[in-house]
């Protein structure tokens, strides 16, 4: 989720700072400067940023503003819509509630609610772990009109219970905020309380988080962060979507010190057994990088386990690297793509661990300049929306003439100028050879990409990530 330029640079100066002792002044300012790089280029009006080591606070940096109209700072107690991050409180309650015998993940959905769409093909893990095939019901051209006003369980259903699944349960992964509205109706019927009751009592009292609320709360809280995006190049206001909508996939406001309250909280046992956390954090079959709740993948080669989250207005990260020890946690209030949050979180671990970052950069050997030249071309012309189509190979020309041109150049003109471009290695997939790149722009920002080439030197095929 987006950028633009430096027209509050002072604004940018960081407003609040809390760095410990130990951190090594030149690291502190090296996390600084990339940091200010990155919403620089994303033209994000504020920021808060958390390195944490078991709970303590190693380096806690605010920028910018929370309210660019008012011109309100914002600092380390900003409150920040955390969007999908809240899929993990509803996980936790998920396995809660099996822990105590109230449900099984195993069991099929028709157990709890017969009556929801595909009820008899899905289960409660599937759901959980985005295998399910579920369609989804924040898809289609009213989404944004439909999605910032109050709505029903039963209305959120409608928009999917004639929808066919989009592939055979547990077969692959594809995110699905369905199967976290349908999983929050699950906490209430088996637990006898509204979803919001049982999060709060079940889990944000357990973890002593006294600093979380839902998007229903914004107006009132001092300190909430305005939300914005950007439309035509312009930065705007953006809509806050109804906690109705958002709900178990998406409805929480915190702050930087209360979510980590809560990662120290559920991996240390306190809100479920740690087996159930493994099982949280375990890549589920069908998924290579998803457990319950919870994305367990790799930056820089290093282990990462955390979710990100993104709204209309904001985009935030929560990532632990436990070969580390280290939490970092990044807030924005602005809602664009690529997502600042998640990139302010690269930049910091990667300022961290220069050598690690160092080494995942290395450039594989057996490089081809020519097939290099041709993938830069290639992505500079998807990046303008396809001007000269003639290095493409005919059927990857009609696919860009279709359409694919334009939804490319959308996708990618954000990401700005390419500061290198890294040959990673050759791979074989059937009868095709396709050469693989990192491309850079900028501190925390890369894009892994992949060109197919025919036998007349065109791109015949492209893979993004």
């Amino acid at each position: 989720m987006r950028r633009r330029f430096l027209w509050w640079m002072v604004a940018l100066a960081p407003t609040v700072v809390a760095a410990s002792p130990d951190m090594d002044s030149a690291l502190a300012k090296r996390i600084d400067s990339d940091a200010q790089t990155v919403l620089q280029r994303t033209d994000t009006p504020g920021a808060t940023i958390a390195i944490y080591r078991d709970g303590k606070p190693l380096y806690v940096h605010a920028y910018g503003l929370s309210d660019r109209e008012r011109k309100t700072p914002a600092t380390t107690s900003t409150y920040y819509e955390i969007g999908s991050i809240t899929k993990q409180f509803t996980a936790a309650a998920i396995l809660q509630l099996q822990e105590v015998g109230k449900l099984d993940i195993n069991a099929k959905l028709a157990t709890y609610l017969p009556d929801a769409p595909h009820a008899k093909e899905v289960t409660l893990k599937q759901l959980l772990s985005h295998t399910s095939g579920m369609p989804e019901y924040l898809d289609g051209p009213d989404v944004e009109q439909w999605a910032v006003k109050p709505t029903t369980f039963d209305q959120i259903m409608a928009r999917i219970k004639d929808k066919p699944l989009d592939f055979q349960p547990g077969s692959r992964w594809s995110y699905s905020n369905s199967g976290y509205a349908l999983l929050g109706r699950v906490i209430e019927l088996t637990s006898h309380e509204s979803y919001l009751h049982y999060v709060k009592t079940h889990l944000l009292v357990p973890a002593g988080m006294t600093h979380t609320y839902t998007v229903d709360d914004e107006s009132r809280l001092s300190g909430m962060a305005k939300g914005y995006r950007h439309a035509n190049g312009k930065l705007e206001a953006a809509p806050t979507i109804h906690a109705t909508v958002g709900w178990a996939a998406g409805v929480l406001v915190s702050t930087v010190d209360d979510l980590e309250r809560w990662n120290v909280a559920l991996r240390g046992g306190k809100i479920i057994r740690p087996a159930d956390y493994t099982l949280m954090a375990t890549p589920v079959e069908g998924s290579n990088d998803y457990g319950l709740g919870l994305f367990i993948d790799t930056l820089d080669d290093q282990p990462r386990i955390g979710h990100t989250g993104g709204s209309f207005g904001f985009t935030t990260s929560n990532q632990y690297f436990p070969k580390q020890g280290i939490q970092v946690i990044a807030f924005t209030n602005v809602g664009d793509n690529p997502e600042p949050g998640q990139m302010l979180v690269t930049a910091t671990f990667e300022a961290l661990y220069p050598d690690i970052a160092a080494a995942a950069r290395k450039p594989a050997a057996g490089e081809d300049a020519t097939t290099t030249a041709a993938a830069r071309k290639a992505f500079a012309q998807m990046q303008k929306g396809n001007e000269d189509a003639s290095m493409f190979g005919d059927k990857l020309k009609a696919k860009m003439a279709a359409g694919l041109s334009g939804r490319l150049a959308k996708q990618l003109s954000p990401f700005g100028e390419p500061s290198s471009f890294i040959f990673k290695g050759r791979r074989q997939d059937k009868d095709k050879t396709w050469n693989d790149y990192v491309i850079e722009f900028g501190p925390g920002n890369y894009l892994e990409f992949g060109v197919e080439l025919d036998t007349e030197g065109r791109v015949a095929g492209i893979s993004l990530g």
